[in-house]
């Protein structure tokens, strides 16, 4: 089938009449190449099809929750046995008491859990509760890290007052020196050091955690009195099958979860260590649907094919096999690719750049051969993917990259970025 784009171009135009901007949030299309959908029809394993009818290699996974494969059976199962009993009802299923105790024996550093349904939900929570547990203001975190898109942590300032962002210092991610400076700035009122598991902020290259940064940020909060808080909304499961920092050595005393623990379906949560329970009895949270039981059984059964399968060594074999065969169709062509981050999230990037006309380009040939990317955001690779996608994938790069070739450099500057806002804590 001819790709097109005619049913996307309408349902745009009619978003834009009852949706604000037509779309909002993270998954609005408006800063990615105008070909790009914003609408889709389905999803089956590692494959999405857009409301034309396109089917693409989702390299995307859904920003993340796309762990084990689109409509995966057991876990869809789970959920629908979970519905068909009883779902979101006056008081929350027994199987919240089975999740809770599946993180806890799952996740080293954690003693108890607590459920909510968005990351920014998890974040908040911890930070409250880190606030609630030293009687102290001031969080430390990275420039340019996403936690959220609450008040307290949007990467887009409208709406949002200066006492929101009160107390809090910045630090660079990565350099010791610079978060003992934002320790010692924090003082007495030191209450928590938020940190992402990578540097994976959008538009940069990503970074692994230096074990010395990890190390120093652990000593710092323990002679502080602080609370250490990892943030695996994102990475969570995709690096280890424990805490992220853990293969380095590093506990934390709350780290927040969302996307992959249900493999899409909605839930997300806080998991902590016995020193913050008290703190955490003490805080009032809730929301309408985050006792649902349906997305809990789902967790459940993400859960245990996490603890079972070859989930994390398939997919950081497919995403080697990615980024070798990328580098390759770079180089015969001519240009210069930075590949950054995890190879199962990876971050793919142009050399020389700046005002991502390339990536852009690049992003938008790739579309039209059935592959899905990001010109600035890392991506993900999901254990339904196969070799032979991630071949199809190289073969369409190899294509894309001869059209950049025979463009001969004119490509258009990335347009759609000019209402982007520079992070204001950069």
């Amino acid at each position: 089938m001819a790709w097109t784009n005619s049913r996307d171009r309408e349902l745009k135009e009619r978003a834009w009449a009852v949706i604000p901007n037509g779309m909002y949030g993270h998954q609005s299309a408006r800063m990615l190449p105008d070909a790009y959908p914003q609408f889709f029809s389905r999803a089956d394993g590692a494959h999405l099809w857009d409301s034309d009818g396109n089917r693409y290699i989702d390299f995307m996974c859904g920003y993340g929750p796309n762990l084990f494969g689109y409509r995966h059976a057991e876990i869809d199962r789970a959920y629908i046995d979970q519905l068909s009993a009883g779902d979101t009802m006056t008081g929350p299923g027994a199987v919240m008491v089975e999740l809770a105790e599946a993180f806890v024996a799952q996740v080293g550093h954690a003693d108890w859990a607590m459920f909510c349904k968005n990351g920014t939900d998890a974040t908040t929570m911890a930070t409250t509760i880190a606030r609630c547990h030293t009687g102290r203001r001031t969080i430390v975190l990275a420039k340019g890290a996403y936690h959220g898109a609450a008040p307290w942590c949007t990467p887009v300032r409208s709406g949002v007052t200066a006492e929101d962002r009160a107390n809090q210092i910045f630090c660079d991610y990565n350099d010791v020196e610079s978060l003992e400076a934002a320790v010692r700035a924090a003082g007495a009122d030191l209450s928590a050091v938020i940190a992402s598991p990578i540097k994976h902020d959008a538009f940069v290259d990503q970074a692994s955690p230096l074990p010395e940064y990890a190390r120093r940020a652990r000593e710092l909060c323990d002679a502080h009195g602080a609370l250490l808080i990892v943030d695996e909304v994102r990475a969570g499961f995709r690096l280890a099958r424990d805490c992220s920092w853990s293969p380095i050595g590093v506990q934390p005393d709350l780290s927040s979860w969302g996307k992959a623990i249900a493999n899409g379906h909605p839930i997300s949560a806080l998991l902590g260590a016995d020193k913050a329970r008290e703190a955490a009895s003490k805080i009032y949270v809730t929301g309408s649907y985050w006792f649902s039981a349906a997305p809990m059984a789902a967790s459940l059964a993400t859960l245990k094919l996490i603890r079972e399968s070859d989930y994390l060594e398939r997919t950081q074999g497919l995403g080697a096999q990615l980024r070798a065969g990328l580098e390759a169709a770079a180089a015969s062509a001519g240009f210069g690719l930075r590949q950054t981050g995890p190879a199962q999230m990876p971050m793919v990037l142009f050399d020389d750049d700046a005002d991502f006309a390339k990536g852009y380009f690049w992003c938008a040939a790739m579309l039209r051969r059935g592959v899905y990317m990001h010109p600035w955001h890392n991506m993900f690779i999901c254990a339904a993917m196969t070799s032979d996608d991630v071949a199809a994938a190289i073969a369409a790069a190899e294509e894309a990259f001869d059209e950049m070739k025979a463009a001969g450099g004119a490509f258009e500057p990335a347009t759609q970025l000019r209402s982007r806002r520079a992070p204001v804590d950069a």
